[in-house]
């Protein structure tokens, strides 16, 4: 028998038979990662396409097929360059990237939230304490399936990294097919410019990775020195202590101050002198609406926010925090306690102050979810039976909406007893100011939790709980108010504490100015 012939055929079974020596040749190694990306991960994307595309049947289906060539062209061509020219360690970040996307979608299917900036900056400011309720058997099983299998298939699999011409190949190949893809679909770039930021929050990989170095980007700029404002000072010297207490996920649809059926503010609902504001938050994420909370006007730079200027002024200030996300507080007394702690003594501490004005700011985490039920002692677990997961909540809504009603009832329980403490201070002005950093889902619309951006976002994300208590009154409450933002805080506290400042806007304030009485 011919010897190259017996040559050929025990090439072909060590290298192609056995799997021991097996290797795929790149493309198609490329081409089924590709696939298995755009089927597996990007599940959600094409059905918010489906759902928001109300064009005629056929010119949706040739957007959805277009779209779907291109995503898979794309994928193929780069996950072929960065594995030929990096090899091994191009393996390696394809293999990041599969447990990337596989905890991405979870997130997305389950929680129906976009991996836009704003979301990752939660990820990032989530405590192991937080993020532990979020870990179930579901988010494990899928992780393992979607995630570890497919990420050791990438590392183990021999390939067969073929020449510079295969690259060519690849490369006019997987951009003829984008333009024969796209050009269809041009006329839709209307609809595209509508849709960005959701499309780009549900594209795995890219939207997570996009966003990081968005995300990456924004902190840089948010953590350089904060910008000097201009120097304040006190108009008077008459003690005057004034509480703000930043609520977490609370909205105003679950609170009975507010017009809810259930009675979530049953202690507060009989406080004299409160205020109860319609007001609105800046944003869907703790981080953006604390920053508003604190800054005297609606601005990317970081200036300097309030607790800060009030202590540089000459006024005692405390931080005390059971949360995260807040900007840099430069300040001598930052505590982290647990929420119950962070009311404890503030009468004490107060009158323990040798300073006429006192700001005690508490960064309260109350409401977070998606473990409602973990934010009250049990002893506050009013109404019943409750839910410990999302996945659980899916399947009764009623049991998530009691937990959460309860986190709601704590949180009245800790404001009014703070109001009964802060009435009993004789010879001192005393006033609380509660403001929700932003709002909740709680599965309107198969949506939990928060984070939306905020031109799209629910109601239920911003509609916010906005309360103020002042001792005897002491300062009059303007009467033509209707709905207000987060930025009145720092104008409403500069005339609670009477702080003269070129930067006051008495529109942007609660109270009348003192040049209006």
């Amino acid at each position: 028998m011919n010897k190259s012939f017996i040559h050929r055929i025990s090439s072909l079974r060590t290298s192609y038979l056995c799997p021991l020596y097996f290797k795929m040749p790149l493309r198609w190694f490329a081409l089924s990662l590709s696939l298995w990306v755009m089927v597996v991960y990007n599940i959600p994307f094409f059905r918010f396409v489906a759902d928001n595309a109300h064009f005629v049947p056929l010119s949706r289906t040739l957007l959805l097929i277009g779209l779907a060539g291109v995503m898979l062209a794309l994928n193929y061509w780069i996950i072929y360059l960065l594995i030929f020219f990096c090899r091994y360690v191009g393996r390696i970040l394809v293999a990041l990237s599969l447990l990337l996307n596989a905890a991405a979608t979870y997130f997305v299917i389950v929680y129906a939230v976009f991996m836009d900036a704003s979301m990752l900056e939660n990820v990032f400011n989530t405590r192991y304490s937080e993020a532990a309720p979020f870990v179930t058997w579901p988010l494990a099983i899928w992780f393992i399936v979607c995630g570890i299998l497919p990420a050791l298939w990438v590392l183990c699999q021999r390939l067969d990294y073929g020449s510079w011409r295969d690259l060519g190949k690849t490369t006019a190949w997987s951009l003829l097919t984008v333009l024969l893809c796209a050009t269809p679909n041009v006329g839709h770039t209307l609809w595209f410019g509508e849709y960005d930021t959701e499309l780009g929050g549900l594209l795995m990989p890219w939207s997570y990775t996009v966003n990081m170095g968005r995300l990456a980007a924004q902190y840089r700029e948010a953590h350089r020195e904060e910008i000097p404002l201009p120097d304040a000072v006190f108009a008077d010297n008459e003690p005057t202590a004034v509480v703000l207490v930043i609520g977490e996920s609370a909205r105003r649809a679950n609170s009975s101050l507010y017009g809810y059926a259930r009675e979530t503010n049953p202690l507060l609902s009989r406080q004299h002198n409160l205020h109860v504001l319609t007001a609105r938050s800046c944003a869907t994420y703790t981080t953006a609406g604390v920053k508003a909370i604190l800054e005297y006007k609606d601005m990317d730079e970081l200036y300097e926010v309030l607790p800060n200027y009030l202590y540089r002024a000459g006024a005692d200030v405390v931080w005390r925090t059971s949360n995260w996300g807040e900007p840099p507080i430069h300040i001598d007394e930052y505590e982290e306690r647990t929420d119950s702690a962070l009311f404890a003594g503030v009468k004490e501490r107060i009158l323990a102050s040798d300073k006429h004005k006192v700001l005690i700011c508490l960064h309260t985490s109350t409401s977070h979810g998606p473990a409602y039920h973990t934010r009250y002692p049990e002893s506050f677990e009013y109404f019943s039976p409750v839910s410990t997961n999302v996945e659980e909540s899916r399947n009764d809504l009623t049991k998530l909406y009691n937990a959460y009603d309860n986190s709601i009832r704590f949180t009245d329980y800790l404001l009014s007893n703070l109001i009964d403490t802060l009435r009993t201070m004789d010879g001192w002005h005393t006033a609380m100011l509660y403001v929700s950093d932003h709002g909740e889902s709680l599965g309107e619309n198969g949506l939990f939790m928060h984070g939306m951006p905020l031109s799209v976002a629910p109601r239920e994300q911003y509609e916010i709980p906005m309360l103020l208590w002042m001792k005897d009154d002491y300062r009059p409450m303007r009467s033509d108010l209707g709905e207000v933002d987060q930025h009145y805080v720092f104008h409403t506290v500069l005339n609670l504490m009477n702080v003269s400042t070129p930067i006051y806007d008495p529109q942007h304030d609660l109270l009348l100015s003192r040049d209006t009485e």
